[in-house]
């Protein structure tokens, strides 16, 4: 069985102890990719170290986080460009809009993921798309940017049926983590309703670790976790879902299965 981890931090502070070893393991629960988007220049370092010591397993993407957007997002946009001139990124994330934290920089925000938008379909690499508080000012722009070069993963998906449905109709698909797993969060009645094939498996760690593992540090070999749910919720056994989500995880972000 094969899984692949869309959406991991695994190169942040919370990991500085036992990197190799929440890797190691994630590999031997059957994570064979873990997906790691950028945050901004701040991470690029953690980020390359983490992807260089295991060049088969953690692959990088470069982006700039919305919740990074300053006033100086011009200087992070250059170098994000830079990199994609001269190194290779399995996508172009985190990006998008978020609303929730702070509205400051709402215009550049809607700019930075605008002109990243364009450089996806300019390298030709998918996109994975951070929304909080933003579906529809994230959904405009990806609207009017669209075209057949333009695809990727609506991030930790917990919107509704009317929502999804449009993101298919986009021809993204739709990452599912720990939330999934929240007893409150009303989020496995709407993907019941969801075909399976356009789901991705994510953590999205050291955050939104699933049940049973809520409030604690979340890892990539978590990921388990919300596969079982995930089978639980559409009648199918956990090898079914792990072939369904790899399956559309490799022919996203173009890896070898």
């Amino acid at each position: 069985m094969i899984l692949v981890d869309t959406h991991t931090h695994l190169y942040l502070d919370d990991f500085d102890m036992d990197w190799r070893e929440v890797v190691d393991s994630a590999i031997e629960s059957g994570v064979k990719y873990m997906l790691l988007p950028r945050i901004d220049s701040e991470t690029f370092e953690d980020q390359k170290k983490l992807s260089e010591f295991y060049p088969d397993n953690c692959l990088s993407m470069v982006g700039l986080h919305p919740t990074s957007v300053k006033a100086d997002f011009e200087k992070e946009l250059e170098m994000i460009e830079n990199e994609l001139r001269s190194s290779n990124y399995v996508a172009i994330g985190e990006i998008g809009i978020d609303l929730y934290w702070d509205k400051t920089f709402k215009e550049q925000q809607k700019e930075a993921f605008r002109r990243q938008l364009k450089w996806a379909k300019q390298f030709e690499l998918p996109v994975s798309i951070h929304m909080r508080d933003s579906f529809e000012e994230i959904y405009q722009i990806v609207k009017e940017e669209k075209t057949s070069a333009l695809n990727g993963i609506f991030h930790c998906f917990t919107g509704t049926l009317e929502e999804s449905e449009k993101i298919v109709e986009l021809g993204f698909k739709m990452g599912l983590g720990g939330i999934l797993t929240f007893k409150n969060a009303g989020l496995a009645e709407v993907v019941k309703d969801i075909p399976m094939e356009h789901f991705v498996l994510e953590t999205d760690a050291p955050f939104l670790s699933p049940v049973p593992f809520r409030g604690k540090r979340n890892e990539s070999k978590n990921l388990l976790h919300i596969a079982e749910k995930l089978a639980d919720i559409k009648g199918l056994s956990l090898t079914e879902v792990a072939e369904i989500t790899t399956a559309s995880a490799a022919s996203v972000f173009k890896l070898k299965i």
